[in-house]
């Protein structure tokens, strides 16, 4: 019996120490367990969504088209929102006709644009926010938002290039 105590003290003792580190790694100011595994559950969302968002920032960097025979690198990064997506795309030059294909994307998903900032000058950047209609039944996540951006950003890149051979075969 004595030992069984001893036993069960040394697993509440090291329950405790394993809290306690828990508590200082997710910078918790919760005294209760349960608080302190809620706190942690939160931690360890929000450092899954940066390591999502990195490895967005890693994929973007590494993804470039080529417009005219020159490579583009183009960032694309689509946040999942309460009623839709939040769609950034970027590109340090100017991209055009890139737009028509973006939103002929947004079509095909039933995205409706709520909101959005588009500048073609020096550079492309567009920042939209879709919406689901709620007419159309397929649920979409992130990712399928993303696919089907990335497919018509290569469709576009895909264009461009063979409208710029011809250009360059007839002249």
């Amino acid at each position: 019996m004595k030992n069984m105590v001893s036993r069960e003290r040394k697993t509440a003792a090291a329950i405790n120490k394993k809290m306690r580190v828990l508590r200082s790694i997710t910078n918790s100011h919760a005294h209760s367990k349960t608080s302190i595994l809620l706190d942690a559950t939160k931690y360890l969302g929000d450092l899954k969504q940066k390591v999502e968002r990195i490895n967005q920032d890693i994929a973007m960097a590494q993804n470039s088209t080529c417009y005219n025979g020159y490579p583009v690198p183009l960032q694309l990064r689509v946040e999942a929102q309460d009623k839709g997506f939040l769609i950034k795309v970027f590109s340090e030059r100017c991209c055009g006709g890139l737009l028509v294909f973006v939103l002929e994307a947004f079509g095909e998903l039933g995205l409706e644009v709520f909101q959005a900032r588009v500048s073609c000058s020096e550079s492309f950047l567009l920042e939209a926010t879709g919406i689901k209609d709620d007419k159309e039944p397929n649920r979409l996540d992130a990712e399928d938002v993303k696919r089907a951006v990335s497919k018509a950003i290569q469709n576009w890149s895909t264009q461009m290039n063979d409208e710029g051979s011809a250009y360059q075969l007839s002249s």
